[in-house]
């Protein structure tokens, strides 16, 4: 039975200063019930962030945990018993760091590349002297995909070497290089794929990153490609989620990447919504219909048409004199063909439910903190400060929701300005060549040398910037 006004949970949007949110009230068209705000402000914020929670009385928080505020959100998901996380903190596990992704996928039996994880340096040193090349070294900790900023690709011991001594990568993490036809890109709801789409890599490179020349199509993603995304989302118990899926020349997909965290057209973050007001409300509001393969349609659109589409329904089959003529049509579809609508009764949208017990406990699996990097001779240090926090990046696939910026163009000036060595005119051109200020803060959070691409910009100064802010966030 649908619940009523009364009956329907208190309803909270979880934001965090300077990330970019990922939904916001439009995107929860009808809800009748006014939905608070809660706003993480980093620093030591831990006891006030509950106590607002408490006073507002909200039953359920919705919103992605970047990567450096996860282990504070978990102490905080233990503060607040009685409210639900949408996504749960174990379904974003695998939001705070490749490893945390590579652990998942070894615990479900989940094909990856062959991966390995050293936090012991000399030991890495060690496994690099007699491995097989070429070799994946990525950064584990945060949002290490930045435009493939931080994917780097070694060809013998010298090249790793010499990237990991500049780096300084913590933990060591490095994969078996797996030749790919190109990666996949899959989009969950409740389980069910609603939007696919391949990333090739330009001619005679190896990166697909569109951002770095790399293409992107939605036709005939292949049918155990949506199988394993599925099979992974249903791991990961999770509302809605993405995969990123290499694949191979040999025909094997294997995922790369996975999270809640990740750029979405509006219109999906509109399908989520309406899923979570559908799960929430037992039925009271409509569950959305996204049939199957309808990427493929739509990806035949411009993509500044996607990136303000809002609001699509879509209806579901019926045999009516349209439907009868539309329900024939067919897909080669895993090796024979299919009528396209009844894929959807394979393809379910499923109501996921809260959990109360914790699959990921960070007195177990906190390997980051735990083994933080101070010295080789010490590996059981404090936590490391927290300066990485991801940014949602306005890539392939995104057009990321950036109203009421935490930061405004005066404040990043007044801070900039601060620094030794940058005036009122280097702090606008820093600004200027990330877009906004918001952004500005997100690059400093997260991949600080990424402002040497601004002219005039040293080594040195960045240095003095990066002390800056984490002095700023303390």
């Amino acid at each position: 039975m649908s619940l009523s006004n009364k009956q329907l949970p208190k309803l909270g949007f979880l934001y965090l200063d300077y990330v970019l949110r990922f939904f916001d009230h439009s995107n929860f068209k009808g809800w009748p019930n006014k939905i608070e705000t809660v706003v993480y402000h980093w620093k030591n914020d831990k006891d006030r962030f509950i106590k607002e929670v408490k006073r507002k009385k909200i039953d359920v928080l919705i919103g992605n945990i970047p990567a450096t505020a996860y282990e504070t959100f978990r102490e905080i998901a233990r503060e607040l018993p009685h409210v639900r996380f949408i996504p749960s903190m174990d379904t974003q596990f695998s939001n705070k760091s490749k490893e945390n992704v590579t652990r998942f996928a070894w615990k479900y039996d989940l094909p990856i590349p062959k991966t390995y994880i050293y936090y012991n340096h000399k030991n890495a040193d060690k496994f690099l002297k007699k491995c097989e090349y070429p070799k994946i070294i990525k950064k584990s900790y945060g949002p290490s995909n930045y435009g493939g900023y931080f994917v780097h690709k070694v060809d013998n011991y010298n090249e790793a070497r010499e990237l990991l001594d500049d780096k300084k990568y913590h933990p060591q993490y490095m994969q078996d290089f797996v030749p790919m036809e190109a990666d996949i890109r899959v989009m969950l709801i409740g389980h069910k794929p609603v939007c696919a789409f391949w990333r090739r890599a330009p001619e005679g490179e190896w990166l697909t990153n569109t951002s770095q020349g790399g293409s992107m199509d939605y036709m005939d993603v292949p049918k155990n490609v949506l199988d394993l995304a599925v099979r992974v989302s249903k791991a990961a118990k999770a509302e809605y989620w993405a995969c990123d899926v290499a694949y191979g020349k040999d025909g094997v997909p294997r995922i790369l990447e996975c999270a809640t965290a990740f750029a979405a057209f509006p219109y999906i973050r509109d399908w989520i919504s309406q899923y979570i007001m559908w799960s929430l409300s037992k039925g009271r509001f409509r569950k959305p219909h996204a049939p199957m393969f309808n990427w493929e349609e739509l990806g035949k659109m411009d993509a500044s048409i996607l990136r303000t589409l809002r609001h699509i329904h879509f209806g579901k089959f019926s045999p009516s004199y349209d439907g009868e003529y539309f329900g024939k049509k067919k897909k080669n579809y895993g090796g024979k063909k299919v009528y396209l609508h009844k894929l959807d009764a394979k393809y379910p949208m499923l109501d996921v439910k809260r959990r109360y017990t914790e699959e990921w406990p960070s007195e177990i699996y906190n390997y980051q903190d735990k083994l933080a990097l101070k010295t080789t001779k010490n590996l059981e240090t404090k936590s490391p400060k927290a300066k990485d926090v991801p940014n949602p990046t306005d890539d392939e696939s995104s057009e990321s929701i950036v109203e009421d910026i935490s930061i405004t163009i005066e404040e990043m000036v007044e801070f900039l300005t601060s620094v030794e060595g940058i005036g009122a005119k280097k702090a606008k051109k820093m600004i200027e060549h990330f877009g906004d200020a918001n952004e500005l803060a997100g690059v400093l959070h997260q991949n600080v040398e990424l402002l040497s691409e601004v002219k005039g910009v040293t080594k040195k100064l960045i240095s003095k910037i990066e002390k800056a802010w984490s002095k700023l966030l303390k």
